[in-house]
């Protein structure tokens, strides 16, 4: 697994491809502040857009823990309420982190995720914990977040303008993805794509990049 010449630009999701994450342990973990089964839980989340809504900005902070202490008939504090949203975060493999730092001056590197506030305030945390980087801001060029832009993936305009605001050609432009809907989207932009699934990570496109000083 190579990377063609061409390529310029890499721009990578985060969860799943740089961060590890299990997204049923949030619903999971909000079965318990609700005190009801697993499939309630599930079409509350859907019937509420509690992960789309939040994570395209549309509420703030205060207003997202309201609607997850409805959508849950749950009278529950803040703090129980982020603890709930943020179990599906997990860790950050350093080697991967190290990567990142290691292409930077070969690329020009991005990141492009569908997330939310509350969930990058604690992703920050974990990557302090796990690495001792402050931010993921420092390990690229620039960072994109769906609740900044207002926009998901796999929309065509949230491609469209990472590739228009930061003057990136989409042929050389090679973009890293767990999500096959996300992938196919950017496919259709002309971005060229690697899906990312369970037994392969980024470090099995960049073999030469060493990931130790």
């Amino acid at each position: 697994m190579n990377i063609e010449p061409t390529i310029k630009n890499l721009i990578f999701d985060l969860g799943a491809v740089l961060l590890n994450i299990d997204v049923p342990r949030t619903a999971r973990a909000l079965t318990e502040l609700a005190g009801r089964d697993l499939t309630w839980v599930e079409g509350r989340i859907v019937e509420f857009g509690l992960f789309s809504r939040y994570e395209t900005g549309q509420w703030t902070d205060a207003e997202f823990r309201d609607q997850v202490r409805t959508a849950m008939e749950a009278p529950v504090g803040d703090e129980p309420i982020d603890a709930a949203w943020n179990a599906l975060l997990l860790d950050f493999p350093p080697e991967r982190i190290e990567l990142l730092r290691r292409l930077k001056p070969q690329y020009r590197t991005f990141m492009l995720s569908n997330t939310s506030a509350i969930h990058f305030r604690q992703v920050e945390r974990i990557l302090r914990r796990d690495t001792g980087y402050p931010t993921l801001h420092d390990l690229f060029e620039k960072v994109y977040l769906s609740f900044e832009m207002k926009k998901l993936k796999p929309s065509p305009a949230i491609y469209e303008q990472v590739l228009r605001e930061s003057g990136l050609q989409p042929s050389e432009t090679l973009f890293f993805d767990d999500n096959l809907a996300n992938v196919n989207a950017a496919k259709q932009l002309g971005i060229q794509t690697v899906h990312i699934q369970e037994t392969v990570t980024i470090l099995d496109y960049f073999p030469n990049a060493p990931t130790q000083q």
